[in-house]
């Protein structure tokens, strides 16, 4: 898809391999030729798959460096059960991280463990959705459960797609990844093609519109490595911020924000009987769907964007 025009400079690199070993190689020299020569007053690297150009470049310019961490990059769950990819993105971590002292992630586990790992004391600074007021919007006419994001391993749709068998409702499924085909043969395995729709890569304009009229989101996650069961996903915020009540695997870290602020139906497990139960009791329980619905609005006021973004102001006033 093209660009979106945003407030800020955009460049985007067309490789000629698109996968694999050879796709990283040649998106990472064509990012260290990039910065070597792009006007900065200093470099931050975003993930572990662009640390490299970014500390490179950094060294070679005299110029400070950031890492900014959405996740904890080598567990993975399609990094950690590959067992030489995982030894090399290791590798990449052990050397660059600890030379990166300056940097920012999602959460406390993520940063206690960097330092743990590397004694790097990195802060935390959340993705969360600009903050807007929630306004009711006009429903699809059958009960409709939506999971947005990438259609990645790891995202528990061996378990949802089978759960869509025992509900009264439709699935909407926004978002592209590496697991996108599997999806389409469950889908035709479990006979529930009159259910689950595959919108594919969305715009994120187009979505904000799409995710209100939803009326359950789906937060869910195989436990399998630590970055799937200490994750603090985007949706889990977006949802949020439209405004829907949301099914969520009660891992700690969605745990403790849930316990506060009471905008989740939280599941013990990611079973396809847990997940349709919930399903089924957010659309019967009407009294439920509306106090989750409610504590959506009492969240936003301070889970917002507007919020954050004072942390991040802070950490740049330093570097710069």
């Amino acid at each position: 898809m093209p660009l979106q025009a945003q407030p800020f400079a955009q460049k985007r690199f067309y490789c000629f391999f698109t996968k694999g070993f050879l796709f990283y190689t040649e998106y990472n020299l064509r990012l260290l030729f990039f910065l070597l020569f792009a006007k900065a007053n200093a470099f931050c690297a975003i993930d572990l798959d662009t640390i490299l150009p970014n500390y490179i470049a950094s060294v070679i310019r005299g110029k400070p460096r950031v890492y900014d961490a959405h996740e904890l990059f080598t567990e993975l769950i399609e990094v950690v059960s590959r067992p030489r990819v995982y030894k090399v993105w290791l590798a990449v971590e052990r050397f660059t991280v600890t030379r990166f002292q300056h940097g920012y992630t999602v959460n406390l586990f993520i940063k206690e463990e960097f330092n743990r790992r590397y004694q790097v004391d990195y802060k935390i600074v959340r993705n969360l959705p600009l903050k807007k007021e929630i306004t009711v919007s006009e429903k699809y006419p059958r009960f409709t459960v939506l999971y947005q994001g990438a259609v990645n391993e790891g995202r528990s749709f061996e378990t949802l797609i089978p759960a869509m068998q025992y509900v009264n409702a439709d699935l909407l499924i926004c978002g592209n990844g590496n697991y996108f085909t599997q999806v389409q043969g469950l889908i035709q395995q479990y006979g529930v093609e009159d259910k689950v729709t595959l919108m594919g890569a969305v715009l994120p304009s187009e979505l904000k519109a799409i995710t209100p009229k939803c009326h359950v989101g789906v937060t869910i996650f195989e436990s399998e490595g630590l970055n799937q069961y200490y994750s603090l996903a985007n949706r889990f915020f977006d949802y949020m911020m439209a405004g829907i009540p949301q099914i969520c695997v009660n891992y700690p870290e969605y745990a403790h924000i849930n316990n506060q602020y009471g905008f989740a139906y939280m599941i013990k497990d990611v079973a396809p009987q847990t997940i349709a139960t919930a399903v089924n009791n957010l659309q019967i329980d009407n009294v439920l769907y509306k106090e989750i619905e409610a504590n959506c609005a009492i969240a936003n006021a301070q889970l917002n964007w507007q919020e954050e973004e004072k942390a991040l102001i802070r950490f740049w006033k330093t570097i710069l």
